[in-house]
């Protein structure tokens, strides 16, 4: 691994005006092309020559840095959404953002704002802070990135830190294994970003149409080389498709030079320099992104066989690590096309699962991914942003028909996807060995909001053994790296601030999830974090009343339909459409592989019980051994369970 420099000194004009112009030059066609899903042709490389493809012994004509349509373009504009317009005139993420950091509103304007995404935060207005006449109270949310949620012991410090002295006091784990801080305000911003650059933290691509956090399972198995390995790989994506025009560094140092203690892997540092499939843009600070980006969020997760911590299959890429007994990697299986995101009242938005796309070489990681997001950036749609996941590509296209041109990206063929166990949902609550003599505790943390007495015994537990943490993708969190003798002193110190074991925590809120919502995401129209604990008293309730009292499922919840708290995978999903009202969605199974679908377009929040308990009856009456509650609505069909319920009369109590 060869020593990383963050490239805090700007970028010379000349340099930037050729990856403009180079971009420029094919951006016409491209999205043309791309957005009315006409055929493209391939043309050779900008020196007009075949180039032999890697590893495939014959010569191909190689894809331009952005694929042209074989006819010039006409003159009239392809339609482009506003967002295409603000990245594109930014300067790789700078302006107008630096002018406005500086300015003394205290907020910025919607351009700035969507660069300041790609930056790592979002401008929010805390709805019940305003004031009578005053508009709307501004305040910013801080997303870190954190590979593999890995969080060392000074960045840990850093963040608690800032939430006390610049935040609201607490810090919310997320579904991806970040941290998110919120309201900062806008004058606070400067400091808190460099504050955690120089933790040896990031927020880069956090948001924004970049490749967001990467996911891995979290748990610290030293002994097991196939977890340690997702971790690294983790590291590595990111590293891979991280934005690299220094904007970042600009916009939060100030242009000053810095140096982190972390390494990047050569191998990443070839991979993006590679250009033997006209993959980069030539003589750009971005080369894989170019000034568009991509046309919409990417997200990546990485596991080994059977442990589905990371709801692999909601991801736009999954991939499996594939070994063998001993933990010696042999390659990769892929998957692509996942996600959740979707809009009430309109069919052609979806929730989709990944699929299948095929085996890699180990050597041949790097260069699979970057042909996987460079298709999605070539080809995804860039004029209707709810239409621009990667998953309506590969429903537009068909699995066979994106194999095929990955394949032309990578310049090798897609082997066989390979046969895996079957799936399980991991939390890693409770206390695990690490395998090197040494132990790590996974501690419940509702809907991942750290706060109050909790937060400061955890604090105290990482000041006094000097440990690092790793956050879950289920909202959890888990201290690493502890002696057995530490065990009792750090269980007196979770217990006297009213932290409970994994004993303690009932199972339907353990496997529960959901989004912040109100007050602060500007998208909310329901509640989720606030409302959901009431919710799970109710449903534990109404599972006594009905003989139930042993059983637990999966419930998640979110505040509108983009679904981040992953609804659309739980066995009963909330999703909320209004004020006090939402969507009910069940199917979902425990191990996160099967989608949830729509049982009730509408639920005022006062008729859970009503809705609810003709259903639990139905699965008590009706069920198989084991069989789960997501199971069984999905076998008996939602016509039978809408049946049963029209039929049913409670009890007289």
């Amino acid at each position: 691994r060869s020593q990383r420099y963050v490239r805090a000194s700007r970028i010379p004009s000349s340099d930037r005006s050729r990856g403009f112009v180079a971009m420029a030059r094919a951006s016409a066609g491209t999205q043309t092309a791309a957005m009315r899903g006409t055929n493209l042709s391939l043309r050779p490389n900008q020196a007009g020559r075949s180039v032999s493809a890697r590893g495939m012994g014959r010569n191909v004509q190689p894809i331009v840095a952005v694929a042209t349509p074989s006819k010039p373009p006409s003159s009239r504009q392809a339609k482009r959404s506003k967002v295409e317009i603000i990245k594109e005139n930014s300067d790789f993420l700078r302006h107008p953002l630096m002018e406005e950091l500086v300015s003394e509103e205290t907020f910025i304007t919607d351009s700035a704002a969507q660069l300041m995404k790609f930056h790592g935060s979002y401008q929010q207005d805390d709805r019940e802070k305003r004031a009578f006449g005053a508009g709307k109270y501004y305040q910013f949310m801080m997303r870190t990135k954190q590979p593999a949620g890995l969080v060392s012991n000074q960045l840990y410090k850093t963040m608690d830190d800032l939430a006390n002295l610049y935040g609201n006091g607490t810090l919310r784990l997320t579904t991806r294994q970040t941290y998110q801080l919120h309201g900062v305000l806008k004058e606070n911003l400067k400091t808190v970003f460099s504050s955690v650059i120089k933790s040896m933290g990031s927020t880069l691509g956090a948001c924004g149409d970049v490749n967001r956090n990467v996911m891995a399972p979290p748990i610290p198995f030293k002994n097991k080389p196939e977890y340690v390995h997702c971790q690294e790989l983790a590291q590595d994506i990111a590293d891979l498709l991280a934005p690299q025009s220094g904007a970042y560094y600009d916009v939060w140092l100030d242009g000053e030079k810095f140096m982190t203690a972390e390494m990047e892997n050569p191998e990443v540092t070839k991979a993006r320099e590679d250009n033997s499939n006209g993959t980069n843009f030539v003589d750009s600070p971005e080369p894989i992104y170019g000034t568009q980006f991509l046309p919409r969020k990417f997200k990546v997760a990485i596991t080994v066989p059977g442990d589905n911590h990371v709801d692999l299959f909601t991801n736009d890429l999954g991939i499996v690590v594939m070994h063998d007994e001993a933990g010696t990697v042999q390659g990769y299986n892929i998957v692509v096309g996942g996600g959740m995101g979707r809009s009430h009242r309109n069919n052609d938005t979806f929730p989709a699962l990944a699929q299948p796309l095929g085996f890699v070489q180990k050597e041949d990681i790097f260069y699979v991914v970057k042909a996987i997001v460079c298709v999605q950036r070539d080809y995804g749609r860039r004029d209707d942003r709810k239409q621009s996941r990667l998953k309506y590509l590969v429903h537009e296209w068909g699995i066979d028909k994106f194999r095929s041109v990955v394949e032309q990206y990578f310049g090798k063929k897609v082997e066989e996807y390979q046969p895996l166990p079957d799936w399980e949902f991991l939390d890693y609550v409770g206390w695990f060995e690490q395998g090197d003599g040494k132990l790590c505790y996974g501690i419940f943390v509702e809907n991942g909001r750290l706060k109050g007495e909790m937060k400061t015994a955890l604090r105290t537990i990482v000041d006094r053994y000097e440990i690092p943490v790793s956050l879950t993708g289920n909202q959890n969190i888990i201290l690493c790296d502890l002696e057995p003798s530490w065990k009792d002193d750090i269980m007196s110190v979770l217990n006297a601030a009213g932290v409970k074991s994994r004993d303690e925590v009932d199972e339907l809120q353990r496997f529960s999830m959901a989004c912040p919502a109100l007050p602060l995401c500007g998208l909310a129209i329901a509640e989720a974090e606030r409302g959901l604990p009431d919710v799970n008293v109710r449903l534990r309730k109404l599972l006594e009343k009905v003989g139930l009292e042993d059983e637990h499922f999966v419930v998640r919840m979110t505040g509108c339909p983009n679904g981040c708290a992953r609804p659309y995978m739980a066995e009963v999903g909330f999703v909320g459409d209004g004020p006090n009202s939402y969507q009910i969605w069940l199917g979902g199974c425990p191990n996160q592989t099967r989608l949830a679908e729509l049982f009730m377009d509408r639920m005022k929040i006062d008729k859970l019980e009503e809705t609810f308990e003709p259903l639990f009856v139905y699965y008590k009456e009706s069920r198989k051994p084991k069989e789960t509650f997501g199971d069984f609505c999905a076998r008996v069909g939602f016509a039978n369970l809408k049946q049963y319920a029209e039929a049913y009369a409670s009890p007289a109590v």
